[in-house]
């Protein structure tokens, strides 16, 4: 969650970045899980029938939270300077668009496009995007995949998981696989909260803040994203299509942990290879703030160097002081992974992708 609010005013470790810039001296880092939102997705989540709210709307609804999240300028501009971020791939933040009503969906999906993609014309330097899909309906959120990759200039898309009840594997999305397979594009999986009845099963009984917490950043979000990208896995999306390509959080979102014990579902789901050999070939890892120089050997033995990429998970994360630059400097490294992981593989990952 949010360390504190980046300063409005320049500091010095913000110009010693700004300085390093100019004279080549400090390394190029893309952070790809950088996030805002806007006024109408607020009032649209706001309006929702309850049972389909996600909990994680409570951080991101108003307060000193919502206005770093709306603010796609200045503030924001000087925050990644003060971690040492020098572009942002901006997405919708949690909960997305996924559980409004198929035509609130669509018509979000649109306008949010769009104005990402006019932030990105505006400071191409500074920032890039990750389009947002309706996935209510799956037809035309492949059509908005395709509009915001070859018209809007987008990198890819981001998605939460579930659908209300449709899980990430289900046949009506995939659609969508299919049209980011023939881009090439990218399709990041990020955090959402586990279904109502599982947070009342397992993540409550705690206290209200406390079974919110372990339902959502605590653990819930991680074991929910890594099951909904199992099962991707398991249902033969990659065996379909085979040029599709995901990225998550947070070290692999858990499961990258566990690969050795998971690679038995093999067998039962009669997969062509291992679930670990999915994941070399079609899953790229980020850290999403999480500052750990062991998690990175452990993805680093599972992957390779070629499977991670880099992340803050702005403005959820924030450690100033140059922090995020600070933590790829100081691990152990070739300088050439170092870069890799800070730039180099996400611009491969973009100039693969088909634009025409």
């Amino acid at each position: 969650m949010r360390e504190r609010r980046p300063k409005r005013e320049p500091a010095h470790g913000r110009n010693r970045l700004k300085l390093g810039r100019l004279i080549g001296a400090v390394m190029k880092i893309i952070g790809l899980e950088e996030h805002f939102v806007t006024a109408d997705v607020v009032a649209a989540w706001r309006e929702l029938d309850p049972r389909w709210q996600d909990v994680a709307f409570q951080h991101s609804d108003g307060g000193e939270m919502g206005a770093q999240l709306a603010d796609l300028a200045d503030v924001r501009i000087a925050a990644m300077d003060e971690t040492g971020v020098d572009v942002q791939v901006l997405s919708l933040t949690a909960p997305g668009v996924q559980n409004l009503e198929p035509d609130t969906a669509i018509a979000l999906q649109s306008a949010s496009n769009d104005l990402l993609a006019s932030i990105v014309r505006r400071r191409p330097d500074r920032f890039q995007g990750f389009a947002t899909l309706g996935t209510p309906d799956p037809a035309a959120a492949a059509r908005e995949l395709v509009r915001a990759v070859t018209k809007l200039g987008l990198n890819g898309a981001m998605l939460f998981g579930r659908t209300r009840d449709r899980n990430l594997d289900h046949p009506d999305n995939w659609t969508i696989f299919e049209a980011a397979a023939a881009l090439r594009a990218p399709i990041f999986i990020h955090p959402q909260s586990p279904a109502p009845a599982v947070r009342d099963a397992i993540y409550s009984g705690l206290g209200e803040a406390t079974d919110a917490a372990l339902a959502t950043f605590g653990l819930g979000w991680h074991y929910e994203t890594g099951v909904q990208i199992l099962r991707m896995v398991l249902a033969g999306v990659f065996d379909r299509f085979p040029n599709l390509q995901l990225i998550t959080g947070h070290w692999g979102e858990v499961v990258l942990f566990y690969l050795d014990r998971i690679d038995n579902l093999a067998g039962p789901a009669k997969l062509a290879h291992p679930v670990s050999e999915y994941f070399r070939r079609h899953v790229s890892v980020t850290p999403s703030g999480v500052w750990s120089e062991r998690y990175l050997r452990w993805a680093l033995e599972v992957l390779g160097p070629e499977r991670i990429l880099f992340s803050t998970d702005y403005p959820y994360r924030f450690t100033p002081d140059g922090g995020a630059r600070r933590f790829l400097e100081d691990v152990q490294l070739p300088d050439a992974d170092k870069n890799a992981i800070a730039h180099g593989n996400w611009e491969r990952m973009v100039a693969n992708i088909r634009r025409g």
